[in-house]
């Protein structure tokens, strides 16, 4: 444990850049309190330093904990992430009563010792509960979004007995700014705890070595079972005689995937038509809310976001997304759909035949996109995978294989002679491969 008086050296700027760099490209996010409102603006994080040391201390301030490519800290605009975080109200549970921070962070560090989860990098004591982080020793782009939500949701639960705010782990949170006051409480948000690593700067971990610590099925069980299934359902045939090669993907992960696919459709047609916005946002939004990566609560802020990504001008209705709306709210709830016999969701989970026939995708626009084609479409990577895992396993394409079997039949045409003459001049061999003689005299052939 470092000793307290190092803690001092954390100012705002310090703490930032343990898990946010001023050399990449992208944009963070800081929240301020201005009277009873709260004011938002983002800034390139090439001006972070400059900015952070403009911060007038004395008001309520929270930085974004992720980077995002557009000015703008909605998830949707996610570029990547450098840590897993858990905001801590740990002044709501009774057991921290009259504890000093101090203290408090010794309790967090005994209960994930105790649940086994891997030693904060960083706790920060935010004036009234805790910021636990846990810093990466790299950052996480967009598509492993599904994978980090499912470790956040972990370590909310299992930090639940904390006071773990079950509100606060998504990825375009924000968390209270070292330094500035609480005023709450009175109190100034501050480090409190920082684990040293071997270097003497705050540990950080592998990505995989924390999900490996904190999913419940370890990464290499999950590849597993995949491949599993992926060649189980070779084995099956679909209607029409062909065999399903669509790869197993994880619910999140497939409706995360399909929102990059719309996303990336409107890239590929340079902009949408008026009279398909709608379609686009609707789909969209139903595909974030499966994803896990945002809630009925921030819907539709995440809507607002995606709009303007469609078109900076439309002013969309919000009142048509409220079906959505309420479809969420019974998703959080755990409710189920009943249709044909079987449950579902109530957010919409189409086949993928449906939004292809939707949206009008073609087989152009398919080879480009990552989840949305269709069968044929599959059926064609997956033969293009296994031709590609045979040839780095040695083996040869039918071409090269029939025309390496027509030379052993008949070398004497690899050789442009007659079989006449080939058999005066002693059966020879064409460059690179054996002598039949050669070859029957190892097999014990009396006649050679």
């Amino acid at each position: 444990m470092a000793a307290y008086a190092q803690l001092a050296l954390f100012d705002p700027a310090e703490e930032a850049a343990t898990y946010h760099d001023c050399a990449r490209t992208g944009f963070f996010s800081l929240l301020v309190a201005v009277g009873k409102d709260k004011k938002q603006d983002s800034y390139r994080l090439t001006d972070m330093p400059k900015i952070l040391g403009m911060v007038d201390t004395t008001r309520d301030t929270w930085l974004s904990q992720a980077e995002f490519f557009k000015p703008n800290r909605r998830v949707v605009n996610l570029a990547r992430i450098g840590l897993l975080f858990a905001d801590l109200d740990t002044y709501r549970e009774p057991w921290a009563r009259g504890r000093t921070p101090e203290q408090i962070a010794d309790a967090v560090l005994f209960r994930c010792h105790d649940e086994g989860i891997p030693t904060p990098s960083i706790l920060v004591f935010s004036g009234r509960g805790i910021q636990a982080k846990w810093l990466l020793d790299g950052t996480l782009p967009r598509q492993a979004l599904p994978r980090w939500n499912a470790c956040q949701r972990y370590l909310v639960d299992r930090l639940a007995g904390l006071g773990a705010d079950p509100a606060a782990k998504d990825a375009s949170r924000v968390l209270r700014l070292v330094n500035t006051v609480n005023s709450k409480s009175g109190e100034v948000c501050r480090v409190v705890h920082v684990e040293n690593g071997p270097d003497g700067q705050p540990v950080r971990y592998s990505f995989e070595y924390l999900a490996e610590m904190l999913l419940p099925v370890a990464r290499w069980d999950i590849e597993k079972q995949r491949q599993e299934r992926i060649e189980r359902r070779q084995l099956q045939l679909v209607p029409g005689g062909r065999i399903s090669n669509l790869r197993g993907f994880s619910g999140r992960q497939l409706a995360w995937d399909r929102l990059e696919d719309l996303r990336r459709l409107v890239e590929l047609r340079g902009g949408v038509k008026e009279g398909e916005r709608m379609q686009h946002l609707f789909w969209r939004l139903n595909f974030l809310l499966l994803s896990g990566a945002t809630n009925s609560a921030q819907m539709y802020h995440e809507a607002a976001a995606l709009a303007r990504e469609l078109d900076s001008s439309w002013n969309y209705r919000s009142k048509e997304l409220m079906t959505l709306y309420a479809k969420a709210k019974q998703y959080e709830a755990g409710e189920k759909v009943e249709f044909g016999g079987k449950q579902f969701a109530p957010l919409y989970t189409p086949r993928n035949d449906t939004l292809i026939n939707l949206f009008q995708i073609t087989d152009d626009e398919q080879r480009t996109l990552r989840t949305l084609i269709s069968r044929d479409m599959a059926a064609e990577r997956h033969r293009k995978r296994e031709e590609a895992r045979r040839r780095a396993s040695g083996a040869v394409d039918r071409a090269t294989y029939e025309a390496n079997s027509a030379s052993r039949q008949k070398p004497w045409e690899a050789l442009g002679m007659s079989r006449a003459s080939w058999y005066r001049a002693g059966k020879p061999t064409p460059a690179g491969e054996t002598s039949p003689c050669v070859l029957q005299a190892a097999a014990g052939d009396s006649d050679v």
